[in-house]
């Protein structure tokens, strides 16, 4: 909510105040027109032009002092509650906002269904604290405090001119909630306040960064799929609007989200351009954000796109134990029985057998993801230290298990120099599921 909009809220104050004036007392001023509204009456003549004096000041300075005087003279006045939002108004036109909240917390005090106080309250309450104030967690609360009871006082409402203002006033207090909600983790109160204000204010940076880091607090865990959604629509929209020195830190915060949720960042640059040209989330965010591929389908592209004899040995561990089975044969039917030559990891070694790690990550983890067989023992000053790296060998893929992966090769062969043909040990692809699953 900009602080414009607050002053459209709070600018009519004055006027509207003024229009509403205590009716002098009696025998100062005819009776009012038949069917006009008869107003609050002062009825001590010094009372009523000590007021009349006051209201009547147009610099603001002299406004104060008059108005600040009436009320310590006469503090119980029928026309207390309307001096005091008078006055909260001219400390306003003054920007002396401490003097304009303090006279608003009175105010409310005093009439608790005033809604340009509590408006001010609320907005003024979540500014401070999201501006890095030292009392930042009881100005939010403060701020829930009086958003709710502005939401609460609608059915006590007549004044047509504030009724006029509830969409305004309405922002400004489902702001204060749900940001006082973010604040104590409660997302799922959080989330439905912020939203609908996130919509229809595009461009506040105050309300949409926090709406978005709701809907997917912790990036590391996974979350629902629309929260995803969301979540990378609005920070990314937040990267638009935020203030200069912070918009290059959220944008690849955003597209960290979309990377994650996605799989890659192909599609990133159109999502971004989309979220900075548009204001509310569009409806067909899941058309627009696809999720990542799964394991499966990720094994059946690199099917599609590499024959099996060009595939390195960790792309067949990740087909062998991702794939379908119709991929997972396509695999194994062209490489069983054939000789291959890698490099890998000794992690544990007998005469007959060896326990090798083959791809990079159970390289990296000491994990074995081979077992490779000989016919004849291996001499023992042969046999490699556990731990060896780049240790070159040569085997026939006989059989294999899924979950955990171990590839039984027969046939062993050490090769003393680099084979000429490798099998490199790449990491697998991303292995990347949609989140929430």
């Amino acid at each position: 909510m900009k602080k414009i909009l607050l002053a459209v809220v709070l600018g009519v104050t004055a006027v509207s105040v003024a229009q509403d004036g205590a009716q002098p007392a009696q025998g100062q001023s005819s009776a009012p027109a038949q069917g006009q509204a008869q107003g609050p009456v002062i009825k001590d003549p010094a009372e009523y032009n000590a007021y009349v004096a006051a209201v009547q000041q147009k610099d603001p300075s002299a406004k104060i002092s008059g108005l600040e005087a009436f009320l310590t003279q006469y503090p119980n006045s029928v026309m207390k509650n309307q001096a005091l939002e008078l006055l909260m108004g001219a400390y306003q036109q003054s920007n002396n906002m401490q003097k304009t909240t303090d006279t608003a917390t009175k105010l409310v005090a005093s009439d608790p269904c005033n809604m340009r106080a509590l408006a001010l309250l609320s907005y003024f309450d979540r500014a401070r604290a999201q501006s890095g104030d030292p009392n930042a967690i009881q100005l939010l609360a403060d701020a829930k405090k009086y958003g709710e009871q502005g939401l609460g006082c609608w059915p006590k409402v007549t004044d047509a001119d504030i009724k006029k203002m509830q969409p305004q006033m309405d922002s400004i207090f489902h702001s204060a909630v749900g940001i006082a909600d973010c604040q104590s983790k409660d997302y799922a109160g959080c989330i439905p306040e912020l939203k609908p204000v996130a919509d229809a204010n595009p461009t506040d940076f105050s309300v949409i960064y926090p709406l978005a880091l709701a809907y997917w607090p912790d990036p590391k865990t996974p979350t629902t799929p629309d929260n995803s959604l969301n979540a990378i629509w609005y920070s990314a929209r937040a990267s638009a609007v935020a203030p200069a020195q912070l918009q290059a830190q959220i944008e690849k915060y955003a597209r960290g989200l979309y990377v994650r949720y996605h799989g890659g960042d192909d599609g990133w640059p159109e999502v971004l351009a989309k979220a900075k040209a548009g204001t509310a989330a569009p409806a067909d965010l899941a058309t627009l954000i696809k999720p990542a591929p799964t394991p499966a389908e990720q094994a059946h592209n690199m099917v599609q796109q590499t024959a099996p004899d060009k595939m390195d040995f960790a792309q067949w561990e990740f087909i062998l134990s991702n794939g379908s089975q119709e991929d997972q044969d396509a695999v194994w039917n062209a490489i069983k029985g054939k000789p291959v030559q890698m490099v890998g990891k000794v992690i544990s070694a007998e005469p007959d057998t060896f326990m090798i790690a083959g791809s990079s990550d159970d390289i990296d983890s000491n994990k074995p993801d081979i077992t490779l067989k000989f016919e004849d023992k291996v001499p023992v000053k042969m046999i490699p230290k556990d731990g060896t790296d780049n240790f070159q060998f040569q085997g026939e893929p006989a059989s294999y298990t899924p979950n955990p992966f171990m590839m039984v090769m027969e046939k062993g062969q050490l090769l003393r120099s680099k084979p000429a043909t490798t099998t490199p040990a790449h990491k697998p692809p991303v292995r990347r599921k949609p989140a929430g699953q």
